[in-house]
């Protein structure tokens, strides 16, 4: 059984950082991701990278939002700078065992339980 872990989120400052984490369990997953979502919204892609390195983020962060992993500890990380208000949400992270291209939450097939962010303005 796949398990994947988030840390990292917690209450910041307009304009600071956060880094998070997701550890997954087993080898690490060709595809993993960050999506976020907020209250009665759907879940919203946030950046995602290939086992290969290759990275991909949405516009609403770019630049501000850099993914990475370490495969020797199964880990991918979200460094969050120059945060907004807007930001806040559960951040939550989501493997599969493909390369995947696609921004939906709906072809990923492992997620964590999520961690909050909060932005305070």
């Amino acid at each position: 059984q796949v398990q994947l872990i988030e840390s990292g989120g917690g209450l910041v400052q307009a304009g600071g950082s956060l880094r998070l984490s997701c550890a997954t369990s087993g080898r690490p997953f060709p595809t993993t991701a960050w999506f976020r979502q907020t209250p009665g919204k759907e879940r919203e892609f946030v950046a995602a990278i290939w086992s290969t390195g290759y990275t991909f983020t949405a516009d609403s962060v770019k630049g501000r939002f850099t993914i990475s992993r370490d495969n020797t500890k199964n880990t991918v990380y979200l460094q969050m700078n120059s945060l907004k208000s807007e930001d806040t949400a559960v951040y939550y992270c989501a493997t599969d065992p493909r390369l995947l291209g696609t921004r939906s939450p709906r072809e990923y097939q492992n997620w964590g339980q999520g961690t909050q962010v909060t932005v305070s303005s």
